[in-house]
C-alpha cells in the first residue's frame, strides 16, 4: 500500500513538472502569436483555454517567470498585456492599445474622455500624464503601472449615441465626441485642474463642434446645471455664440429650470445676481491663454 502511495505521488509530480515545462515552452511563441494578430493583451481565462492541459499553478509560475524577462505586466487583476520589442525600455505599452481589451475582458461599457479624449481630437496643449476613462459602476480603482496612470471615472450610463471608434494600432477604442468632451470637461473639472483648465481645453476643442452637434441626446446625459456652466464658458470666455445659442435653444425647447449657480461650484454667491441668460455667476475668472 506504501508502495502505491509513493507511485501515485511520484506520477502526479511528474506530470505537474511535466505541465509546468509544457507551458514554459510554449508560453513565449504563444505571446509572439498574438503580437503578430495584433493583440496586446489577455485574460488570464484566455491562456487557461490556450493551456488546458496546465494546471493553475503552472499558468501562475509561467506568468511569473515572463513578467521577470519583461514580456507581460498585469495592468489589472486577471489582465496582461505583451511588451513588444519597441517597448521593452518603458516596459508598458500606451493604454489605446489595450483598454478596449481589458474592458471587453471585464464586460464594462466605456469610452476615453476629458484631456486624454480631447488629444486624441487634436485638441490639447500637451500629452496629458495621466488618461482619462470613464465607465459605469461600481468604481474601477485607478492603475498605477510604470509611470502611468489610467483614471476610472464611474458614471450610472455611457451614452453611446455620444461615442465613436477611433482606430488604434490594434484596433479600435470607445471615444467621447467632442460635444460630449465639452460636456465632461465641466462636469468632471476638478478630476482635471479645475474649471479653468477645463475652459482652456473647451476654447480649443469648441473649434471642432458644429451647432448640428448639439441634440436631444446631450441633455438626456447631462445635468442642467453642467449645461448652464458650459453654455457659459462658450459665450463667455470662448466666444462661440453660435454654439452656445444651439445649446441654450435646446434648453428652453425641454423646458429647462435655469437655477442661479456659480460657474465654480463650491464657493458662496450671497447677494450676487447673474446678468446673463445661463443665470450663471462668475465667481473665478477664466483665463484663456493663447
Amino acid at each position: 500500500m506504501q508502495y502505491y502511495l509513493q507511485k501515485v505521488s511520484f506520477i502526479t509530480t511528474f506530470r505537474k513538472y511535466y505541465c509546468m515545462s509544457r507551458i514554459e515552452r510554449n508560453i513565449e511563441p504563444w505571446l509572439n502569436e498574438q503580437l503578430a494578430s495584433g493583440r496586446y493583451g489577455y485574460s488570464l481565462e484566455e491562456i487557461k483555454k490556450a493551456f488546458p492541459e496546465s494546471s493553475d499553478i503552472a499558468i501562475k509560475f509561467a506568468l511569473i517567470r515572463q513578467a521577470q524577462k519583461g514580456k507581460i505586466l498585469s495592468v489589472h487583476k486577471g489582465y496582461y498585456i505583451i511588451i513588444p520589442p519597441e517597448y521593452a525600455t518603458k516596459g508598458i505599452l500606451p493604454p489605446a492599445l489595450f483598454l478596449d481589451g481589458l474592458m471587453k475582458s471585464l464586460k464594462r461599457p466605456y469610452y476615453v474622455a476629458l484631456l486624454s479624449a480631447a488629444a486624441l481630437h487634436g485638441a490639447a496643449h500637451q500629452q496629458p500624464q495621466e488618461y482619462f476613462v470613464i465607465t459605469v459602476l461600481p468604481v474601477m480603482r485607478s492603475t498605477f503601472k510604470k509611470g502611468m496612470k489610467i483614471n476610472y471615472i464611474s458614471t450610472q450610463n455611457v451614452p453611446a449615441s455620444l461615442i465613436e471608434k477611433i482606430k488604434t494600432e490594434s484596433g479600435y477604442i470607445n471615444v467621447s465626441k467632442p460635444v460630449l468632451t465639452l460636456v465632461d470637461l465641466v462636469r468632471f473639472e476638478k478630476h482635471i485642474g479645475g474649471i479653468n483648465r477645463a475652459a482652456n481645453v473647451i476654447n480649443e476643442l469648441s473649434r471642432m463642434v458644429r451647432t448640428d452637434d448639439i441634440n436631444d441626446d446631450l441633455p438626456d446625459h447631462a445635468h442642467v446645471t453642467t449645461l448652464q456652466r458650459l453654455g457659459y464658458i462658450l459665450e463667455f470666455a470662448c466666444q462661440r455664440n453660435d454654439i452656445a445659442d444651439a445649446l441654450h435653444a435646446e434648453l428652453v425647447k425641454r423646458n429647462s429650470r435655469l437655477v442661479r449657480i456659480p460657474l465654480k461650484a463650491g464657493r458662496q454667491i450671497q447677494g450676487i445676481y447673474p446678468k446673463n441668460r445661463w443665470n450663471v455667476i462668475e465667481n473665478i475668472a477664466i483665463d484663456i491663454e493663447e
